[in-house]
């Protein structure tokens, strides 16, 4: 899998040797030390995906990402050398379609932009033979990739949605952690539970009337969770 990535850090040194990977590997890489510069180099030559790095001058990589999101719908994967979880969840809800902490292993930065490239292919090809999920009041809509509740729609990040339709595919049946992981995540985050929990969390404050009492996504605990048949 090849394309165009545009790398954003104000790490000189870091940015040249990431980059070199990065083409060594079959990738088109153009890199850019602060948010502003890289705004430009994207509106000149759009890039298949965005790694970004949180602690930018000027333009910190929390408000870039809005930019990215709002003026070219690009993936983007936090770069970040916070440890503090909170960034990185923050990061995520905004939009964000992954996070890899620093210092890391090039391969595991390979794993994550293919996973995240080759989900980005699925969501732009949708089969016309999947059809729109009704549950109650809720209605999933995967060629238009919206989600309703009593007609008003629910914004939802790429990963809540493939979180909520994978769950709702087969409502009333508990799904594992391991098999969530496995069809919204891919096989790279293996042994990484902790990103369920979260996705979890943000989507039962969306689609839920009280998300500390949920009724439409069910903790079955010690095995995982299933979307509830009847209407909360």
């Amino acid at each position: 899998m090849s394309g165009h990535i545009l790398l954003v850090d104000d790490d000189a040194l870091m940015r040249r040797g990431l980059a070199f990977n990065l083409e060594q590997a079959g990738y088109q890489v153009t890199s850019a030390a602060n948010a502003e510069d890289a705004l430009d180099i994207a509106r000149r030559t759009p890039p298949d995906i965005v790694l970004l790095d949180i602690g930018l001058p000027g333009m910190d990589g929390l408000d870039a990402l809005r930019h990215v999101k709002e003026e070219f719908g690009l993936p983007v994967i936090f770069l970040t050398a916070r440890r503090r979880e909170l960034d990185e969840i923050v990061g995520l809800e905004l939009g964000a379609d992954d996070y890899i902490t620093k210092p890391f292993n090039v391969d595991v930065v390979l794993a994550r932009l293919k996973a995240v490239l080759r989900r980005r292919e699925t969501e732009t090809a949708v089969s016309p033979t999947q059809k729109t999920i009704t549950i109650g009041d809720l209605t999933i809509d995967p060629k238009a990739h919206t989600v309703n509740i009593a007609g008003r729609e629910i914004d939802l990040t790429p990963r809540e949605f493939d979180l909520l339709h994978a769950l709702a595919q087969e409502p009333g049946r508990v799904q594992s952690i391991d098999d969530l992981l496995a069809q919204v995540w891919g096989a790279e985050f293996k042994g990484e539970p902790q990103v369920v929990y979260v996705h979890i969390r943000w989507l039962r404050k969306k689609i839920e009337t009280d998300p500390r009492n949920p009724t439409r996504i069910v903790t079955v605990h010690g095995v995982g969770y299933k979307f509830e048949i009847t209407n909360p």
